[in-house]
């Protein structure tokens, strides 16, 4: 009995060093600080797949893009320095010009619930989304998205007709066609550079980020005017993976980080709601002036959107993405054209 058991025993310890052995590291980069609340929520995917998995998946998260710059996340995956790539696919866009289209559709949306079903519900936008990653050995797993951003002000912002003449901090691409269309005047700078330019008058405001976040860059300290929740950016960040790491994992491992996503994405879009809702209120009784623009200008301004996006969409595959963008929208009654 007693060696029976003793090889009972034996075999038991034999089996849970082969499964530890077995564990599968990925090695995932972001572009947030493992301080930051996206971050944070990053850590918590990891922490969730290392324990759905029971240790057959281990996450090994390098924040703030201590491997290799932000924009050299995706090529780091693809060639096989990282396994998986949770920055953006807004960083693509000079790869195919179809990543601006799954990085930031830029006047789309208005709720990141709506941005998220056209991936999950919409006829065939996860297949051409899909099928763009793919082409660049890439699998998509999904999205998080805080929410619409704040274009802070030193004058009103209250529709269309304040955009004439006005000087803001704009990033590039996309989003300049747009502005500039609707006769503002967009100056493409860093985004460390945004204070200074404020300060000193270069510009009238600047399109950095959430409310919540442009509160704490302290640009409420120098204008008083915001968009609030805002109406013409809502970024995409993502999980991709090199895509034969992807295939080499098992069903069940797959199954398990899709879900760990999920859970990324509903927890990133509700602790953004909340804190953006309480930077609002406290703007207010600071003497902050929130704009809240009505269905018909937001209306407007898609419009112009949608004929930047096809200017934009030069590829077969950005094509694809705006045409599958646009049927959703009709879906969802956002446009009717």
């Amino acid at each position: 009995m007693k060696f029976s058991s003793l090889l009972k025993s034996a075999a038991a310890l034999a089996l849970v060093a082969s499964t530890a052995s077995a564990a599968t590291t990925l090695r995932i980069q972001t572009h947030y600080a493992a301080d930051h609340p996206s971050g944070k929520l990053a850590q918590m995917f990891a922490d969730d797949v290392e324990v759905m998995s029971n240790g057959s998946l281990d996450i090994e998260m390098f924040f703030s893009s201590s491997v290799v710059a932000t924009l050299e996340t995706f090529d780091a995956a693809v060639n096989g320095i990282l396994d998986c790539d949770m920055t953006g696919g807004g960083y693509q866009t000079g790869k195919n010009s179809a990543f601006q289209f799954v990085g930031d559709i830029m006047g789309g949306y208005d709720t990141p619930y709506q941005q998220l079903s056209w991936l999950y519900y919409s006829d065939g936008g996860y297949d051409a989304a899909q099928a763009l990653y793919n082409k660049e050995g890439m699998q998509l797993i999904g999205w998080w998205i805080y929410g619409q951003e704040s274009m802070s002000s030193s004058k009103p912002l209250a529709g269309p007709e304040d955009l004439k003449g006005w000087k803001f901090r704009s990033p590039p691409g996309l989003e300049t066609e747009i502005f500039s269309a609707m006769g503002a005047s967009p100056i493409v700078m860093d985004f460390t550079e945004i204070f200074t330019a404020l300060e000193t008058g270069i510009i009238d405001g600047a399109d950095a980020s959430g409310l919540a976040n442009n509160v704490g860059l302290g640009l409420y300290d120098l204008v008083k005017h915001a968009t609030y929740p805002g109406f013409h950016s809502m970024p995409s960040d993502h999980l991709a993976c090199n895509k034969m790491v992807w295939d080499s994992l098992t069903e069940g491992e797959r199954r398990i980080i899709e879900t760990a996503m999920q859970k990324v994405s509903l927890h990133t879009a509700l602790s953004n709601d909340k804190k953006n809702a309480e930077a609002a209120a406290a703007l207010k009784a600071d003497g902050v002036t929130l704009y809240d623009w009505s269905a018909e200008d937001r209306a407007a301004f898609r419009a112009r959107a949608q004929g930047a996006w096809d200017k934009f969409a030069d590829t077969p595959e950005a094509k694809a993405l705006v045409a599958s963008h646009r049927a959703y929208l009709r879906d969802l009654g956002l446009i009717s054209d």
